[in-house]
């Protein structure tokens, strides 16, 4: 299977029963899914599940283009959310430049943990503290393969979603979030 139909492929999490509301989403808007990034609701439907009908947001990431279905009833417990505001950016900018933490001694793979569950929680504060976190111990020594895949990670996701909040090209939200690391 190719990495394309590999994007491209439709992530399905299960649906419970409820008749809930829509929880402020509405098609068009763009959301942020964690783990993936920015997507945007292009239709909602129903969908019989184990007998029941379920009512789902189909999103389409878009950096990547892979669509996620999600029920509506799960849309709070996967940590679907709309894309950050203003404040909350100035609050990512004070996270990215605050140096007043020391740097993890842990082991790579507790760092590559615990940072880990920081990106799946979706939190676009917990993201910019691992992307400040590997930014600074990569300027102290060398990262491992993971840790550059993290650094990377974290960056793409701040990135995108900056983007779209600022409606600002990526090269500009990119060459901002980096020049908080140089010396």
């Amino acid at each position: 299977m190719g990495s394309d139909s590999v994007k491209k492929s439709v992530l399905l999490f299960g649906a419970v029963k409820s008749s809930a509301p829509l929880k402020g989403f509405k098609v068009g808007d763009k959301v942020v899914y964690p783990g993936h990034g920015v997507g945007q609701i292009t239709s909602m439907r129903s969908k019989a599940v184990a007998g029941t009908e379920q009512q789902f947001f189909d999103i389409t990431i878009l950096e990547s283009g892979m669509k996620i279905l999600v029920p509506v009833v799960q849309a709070d417990s996967v940590g679907l959310r709309k894309v950050v505001d203003k404040k909350a950016i100035d609050k990512v900018y004070s996270i990215l430049k605050d140096r007043k933490g020391k740097i993890d001694t842990q082991t790579w793979n507790r760092r590559f943990r615990e940072y880990s569950q920081k990106i799946k929680t979706g939190s676009v504060f917990e993201i910019a503290e691992v992307m400040r976190d590997l930014s600074v111990l990569s300027a102290e020594k060398e990262l491992s393969f993971g840790e550059k895949k993290m650094l990377d990670t974290a960056q793409s996701l701040l990135v995108s979603e900056i983007a779209i909040a600022k409606a600002r090209p990526h090269e500009k939200v990119m060459g901002e979030l980096k020049s908080f690391f140089c010396n």
